[in-house]
C-alpha cells in the first residue's frame, strides 16, 4: 500500500512541512530509514538521526524544533508516539480488510454469518455455526458444529476451534492455537489401566481477549473453561479444563495452568510459570518467571520461586542461596573450632 504526506496528515489532523505529494509504502526505524518509507520521532535521545535519516516521511511532536538542515518531510502532531500507533492501527485495518469467501472451504447449509466475513482457503465451517460481522477467518482455519463467534474476530490460519466454543466480540485467535480440545481427563482401574473421562463441557471467550500462536485451551469436563474479557495470553500456554482466568490478566509464554484452578482479575503471570490444579489465585496477584505454584494466592501477593515463596522473602533467600558455600566453610571451621577446645 501507498500513502503520500498529504493522506496521512489527514488521518493524523498533522501539519505537513515538506513536499506534501511525497509517497511511503514501508516502516522503518528513524536510525534505518530508506527512501519510501515511513518513520517517527519522539525519544529525545534519537534526534540525532533526523538529521541523517533517508525516511522519506517522518512524524514528530508539533514542539519538535530543528537544528540544522533536514531532507525527510516531517508530519507535526501533539503526539508523536501515539499518532504512529493510530497509524499502525489504520495500517492494519486496511492490510486485513479482506472480505469475501476463497475456494476451496467449506461452509454448512445450516451456518449463519454476517456481513463483510472473510473466510481464507481449505477453511471449513461446521454444522449450527454462528459467526458475527466483520469476522476475518483465514486459510486453514477449523471452527466445529454449535461454535458461536462474535463480531470483529480475527482467527489467524491453522487454528482450530473445537465444537460448542464461544468466542466473543474483539477477539484475536493466533496461528497454531486450539479451542476446545478435550481435558486431561483419565482415570484408572484396579491394573492401572487408564479410561477415558468424557469431556462434555465447552470453552467460553469473552470480549476483547488475544490468544497467542500455539496456545490450548481445553474443554471442561462439565460446564465451561472460561477465559474473562481482556485477556492476554502470549504464545505456546496450556490452560486445562475448568480454569477460570479473569479479566484483564496477562500470561506470557509457555505457562502451563492443571484443571479447576481460578486465575483472578488484573494478574501478571510470568513465563514458564507452573500452577497446579484446583487452586485459587486472587486479584492483582504478580508471579514471577519460572516460578511453582502449589497452594492458594491472596490478592496482591508477588511471588517467586518453585515452590513459590514471597517476591521479597524469595530475594533475601536468594542472597543467602548464593553465599551458601561460604556459610557451609564457616560452620565446619566453628565446629573445628568447638571440637579442638573440647
Amino acid at each position: 500500500m501507498i500513502f503520500t504526506a498529504t493522506q496521512i496528515a489527514g488521518i493524523l489532523n498533522g501539519e505537513i512541512e515538506g513536499d506534501e505529494t511525497v509517497e511511503v509504502s514501508k516502516l522503518a526505524k528513524i536510525e534505518e530509514g530508506t527512501k519510501g518509507s515511513l518513520t517517527f520521532l519522539s525519544n529525545p535521545k534519537y534526534t540525532p538521526y533526523i538529521y541523517s535519516t533517508d525516511a522519506s516521511i517522518t512524524i514528530v511532536d508539533k514542539t519538535f524544533e530543528a537544528e540544522s538542515d533536514i531532507k525527510t518531510t516531517l508530519i507535526r502532531v501533539d503526539d508523536a508516539y501515539k499518532a504512529f500507533s493510530q497509524l499502525l492501527d489504520y495500517y492494519n485495518m486496511v492490510k486485513m480488510n479482506k472480505t469475501g469467501i476463497e475456494q476451496p472451504s467449506f461452509i454448512s447449509e445450516s451456518a449463519k454469518y454476517g456481513e463483510n466475513m472473510y473466510l481464507g482457503a481449505f477453511s471449513y465451517v461446521g454444522d449450527n455455526v454462528t459467526i458475527g460481522e466483520n469476522a476475518k477467518i483465514y486459510p486453514n482455519v477449523y471452527i466445529g458444529d454449535n461454535v458461536t463467534i462474535g463480531n470483529n474476530v480475527i482467527v489467524f490460519a491453522g487454528a482450530k476451534i473445537y465444537s460448542e466454543s464461544v468466542i466473543g466480540d474483539e477477539c484475536v485467535i493466533h496461528s497454531g492455537a486450539i479451542v476446545g480440545a478435550d481435558g486431561f481427563g483419565f482415570t484408572p482401574n484396579e491394573k492401572g489401566e487408564y479410561s477415558k473421562v468424557p469431556q462434555t463441557g465447552n470453552v467460553i471467550i469473552e470480549s476483547n481477549v488475544d490468544v497467542g500462536a500455539g496456545t490450548t485451551i481445553d474443554r471442561a469436563t462439565l460446564g465451561s473453561t472460561i477465559i474473562r474479557k481482556g485477556v492476554k495470553l502470549d504464545n505456546q500456554i496450556q490452560i486445562a479444563h475448568n480454569v477460570e482466568i479473569g479479566e484483564h490478566t496477562a500470561i506470557a509464554a509457555q505457562t502451563g495452568i492443571a484443571g479447576s484452578t481460578k486465575i483472578g482479575k488484573h494478574c501478571l503471570i510470568g513465563g514458564q510459570v507452573g500452577i497446579a490444579g484446583h487452586l485459587v489465585i486472587g486479584n492483582k496477584v504478580r508471579i514471577q518467571a519460572q516460578s511453582g505454584i502449589g497452594r492458594n494466592i491472596k490478592d496482591g501477593e508477588a511471588i517467586q520461586g518453585s515452590p513459590a515463596l514471597g517476591y521479597s522473602d524469595y530475594n533475601k533467600s536468594y542472597v543467602h542461596f548464593k553465599n551458601l558455600p561460604k556459610i557451609v566453610d564457616r560452620i565446619y571451621k566453628l565446629e573445628k573450632k568447638i571440637d579442638d577446645n573440647e
